[in-house]
């Protein structure tokens, strides 16, 4: 009998401890604190020009379209402030009554009333540089915030075209060699998470060296004005 109690004894005692329940581990995720503000980038503009010549005024709506990527470069501890550098492609219109047509003697640029011919037009192509000095108070956790960016963009114009039917010819002149094919300017854009306003100056002329039929120098520069998002 002794022998029986001692061992049912033992076989209580070894089926409560295997009832024991065991801790739960939760797995420990590490978060990267060294993140990037990598991004893809799109901008939809109005685009504009400044400095132009007496009587010249636009029509319908110019429009400019950019996309591209952009490699973030943090150089503080916070990670908040950053420099970015990236390449892009970029596509400008502009409806205007700055007329180009030719003769014999080569292209001939005017300021034309718009009661003078039908259509008038320049579009134009060009791979961007984008460098830029960030800040923002974004956080590993989180890709929600507020944004401040600032730089240069040097653009190189691959491709130009402008289009002038006066009513008896139409005039197509592609790759002017008088549009200045390096174009730089300086340009912010300010905002929220993914929704961003983008302004752009252009710091040297959208020609060479180019005169009107009055003798006025055209040395009008380009300027957009619109919004631009961001794409991690």
């Amino acid at each position: 009998m002794r022998l029986f109690f001692s061992c049912l004894f033992l076989v209580s005692f070894f089926n409560v401890f295997s009832q024991e329940e065991k801790p739960e581990i939760t797995p420990v995720v590490k978060i990267d604190s060294l993140y990037r503000e990598d991004q893809f980038y799109i901008s939809i503009a109005y685009n504009l020009l400044a400095d132009t010549p007496e009587g010249l005024k636009r029509d319908k709506f110019s429009a400019g379209i950019s996309a591209g990527f952009l490699r973030d470069m943090p150089i503080n501890k916070k990670r908040s402030f950053a420099i970015a550098t990236g390449l892009g492609l970029s596509y400008q219109n502009y409806f205007q009554n700055l007329t180009i047509s030719t003769n014999t003697d080569g292209l001939v640029y005017g300021v034309n009333d718009y009661n003078e011919f039908v259509s008038n037009k320049y579009r134009q192509y060009l791979v961007d540089l984008p460098i830029e000095f960030r800040w923002r108070n974004s956080t590993y956790e989180s890709h929600k915030f507020w944004r401040i960016y600032t730089g240069f963009k040097f653009s190189y114009v691959f491709s130009n075209k402008s289009v002038l039917d006066d009513g008896e010819t139409t005039y197509k002149i592609k790759n002017n060699p008088d549009i200045n094919k390096f174009q730089y300017g300086a340009y912010i854009s300010a905002g929220y998470n993914t929704w961003n306003i983008y302004f752009y100056y252009g710091l040297n002329p959208l020609f060479k060296d180019v005169k009107t039929l009055s003798g006025e120098d055209v040395k009008m520069k380009t300027m957009s004005l619109g919004l631009i998002f961001y794409i991690l």
